[in-house]
């Protein structure tokens, strides 16, 4: 039926100016600024809890985020908006992530003297000569991430430290996966940077190097439970357990989605809707169907999925680091997050410690399926076997699987994601923001700023071009020295010398 829905709480709305598919950090910014415009959002969330990937669960006391999230941004809108829903609410947290490679651990990004003091003479003049090679002799047509990190950090370098963690991370190899990730998540860095930041001021620091973020006190999903709650305050409503399970359509214009809540189906229509479900997802639930070349284009896009294996360790302190990247090729874990080193307050007992252990997989394949209890055992085996943890000092554990967290960006995506784009774009009361719903290696603050500015082309008319953000490669990587970060606000419609040139992580904290 269309008209009324119920909320979680069991109240009715009328129909909603707006629907809001996915309550993570692009849906529920859409809806919070909806309600600043003084429009009715609802929000539609599959999940049992807001955030997305940006979400923080809880066993026993003890509180896991899915995956790091720093809270660092270019963006003054973005800056203004966490600090109006969280207030006082953030502390400001140290960054050390570093790289455990043969039971050594590595600055992160590599550091010139760290790096070739913790590999010792011989590999050193390896990595030496061969990033002189490189230099000299690099790839003309840069088309691969193995090409862009051998052109500025020599084979040798991309061997030891780039090789072994981004295959664990894609399940692909380092030949099919497109330069423009490297581009955009590591641009700035390069051998010759770090060594030069190393003697001499420039005048300006790559960001990956920044030395503390703000974080909510008990995670990021307290950022996004408050606005949810904030939401409702302001008259919207945030349905959870809830899945779009058809997008109704006539023409170029959206009519209703249909919506399951338990057992009970329904149609909600709405005068424009916002999705950050998965695109793909979003294209094969129309009715009536896309044309087949654009289905046959979603088949192109493919994600990689992660689970993480919370271990309660019975010790105070591990590593110094929030999060390390794993470097060794016998275990299949790629990255550990240490929540405690985050927030204290993300473990209730301060003589323990608890560790999330991040394993890139695919959805059903041999690890996704594995139970909860063998990849506890795993997850206590590999760090026993690498010498992080002792296995003895492993008192409990949790798992928790996350579809669809990376859309990987390999040799067919590019082709494939204009093709359902110019297909998207056609409809003129629908707007696809966030990571998922844009297919884009979006960090947090990449994904509000699209929410932000889909609202704005809804409600205002304006004509902000979504795609836009996280395009211009040559600046989000960098910020001024001494730690002043460089703000500034849209300029022009296609977002040319704008705000939307913002941080970026290589091999992801976001």
């Amino acid at each position: 039926m269309h008209g009324a829905v119920s909320s979680r709480d069991g109240r009715h709305t009328p129909k909603p100016d707006i629907v809001v598919i996915g309550g993570g950090p692009a849906g529920l910014t859409a809806a919070y600024e909806l309600n600043r415009y003084e429009k009715t959002p609802l929000v539609l969330e599959k999940d049992r809890i807001v955030g997305g990937i940006a979400r923080t669960e809880s066993y026993k006391g003890f509180k896991f985020d899915m995956g790091g999230h720093r809270f660092f941004t270019k963006s003054q809108t973005v800056q203004d908006f966490w600090e109006e829903i969280l207030k006082d609410e953030f502390i400001t947290r140290p960054r050390l992530s570093r790289i455990y490679y043969k039971r050594r651990f590595f600055a992160y990004p590599p550091q010139m003297w760290d790096a070739l003091t913790g590999l010792g003479f011989r590999e050193s003049l390896t990595v030496i000569f061969s990033y002189l090679k490189w230099q000299t002799f690099p790839h003309r047509h840069v088309e691969s991430f193995e090409q862009w990190v051998t052109n500025n950090f020599g084979r040798r370098l991309f061997q030891i430290f780039f090789k072994t963690y981004t295959e664990k991370v894609w399940g692909i190899p380092c030949t099919e996966l497109r330069a423009e990730w490297a581009a955009q998540r590591i641009k700035g860095l390069s051998l010759k940077t770090v060594a030069r930041n190393m003697v001499m001021k420039t005048g300006r620091n790559v960001t990956t190097l920044i030395e503390e973020f703000e974080y909510p006190r008990q995670g990021p999903g307290m950022m996004w439970q408050t606005a949810a709650n904030k939401i409702e305050e302001g008259g919207g409503r945030v349905m959870m357990e809830t899945d779009a399970i058809r997008i109704n359509r006539t023409g170029n214009r959206i009519d209703s989605v249909t919506i399951k809540t338990g057992d009970r189906i329904q149609d909600v229509a709405a005068d424009a809707f916002i999705s950050s479900m998965p695109i793909t997802e979003l294209v094969k639930k129309m009715e009536p169907a896309a044309p087949q070349n654009v289905l046959d284009a979603v088949e192109q896009l493919k994600y990689r999925d992660f689970l993480t294996v919370c271990l309660i360790v019975d010790q105070k302190e591990t590593f110094p680091d929030n999060w390390i990247y794993i470097h060794e090729e016998q275990v299949k874990v790629g990255r550990i997050q240490n929540f405690k080193n985050w927030s204290p307050e993300m473990v209730p007992d301060q003589s323990k410690t608890s560790l999330g252990l991040e394993y890139f997989c695919n959805e059903g394949d041999e690890l996704w399926d594995m139970s909860d209890e063998d990849l506890i055992k795993l997850g206590t085996k590999e760090m026993d076997e690498i010498g992080l943890i002792s296995a003895d000092k492993v008192i409990d554990g949790v798992v928790y699987r996350v579809p669809k967290t990376y859309p990987v960006y390999d040799t067919a995506y590019a082709e494939a994601l204009d093709m359902i784009r110019d297909y998207l774009e056609q409809f003129e009361n629908l707007k696809t923001v966030g990571r998922n719903g844009m297919h884009r290696y979006n960090n947090q603050d990449h994904s509000m700023l699209t929410a932000i500015y889909a609202v704005r082309n809804l409600v205002l008319g304006e004509t902000h071009n979504l795609w836009d953000i996280n395009t211009e490669q040559e600046y989000h990587e960098e910020r001024l020295a001494p730690g002043r970060i460089e703000r500034k606000e849209p300029q022009s419609d296609n977002f040319k010398n704008s705000e939307l040139k913002v941080e970026a992580v290589a091999a992801s904290s976001d």
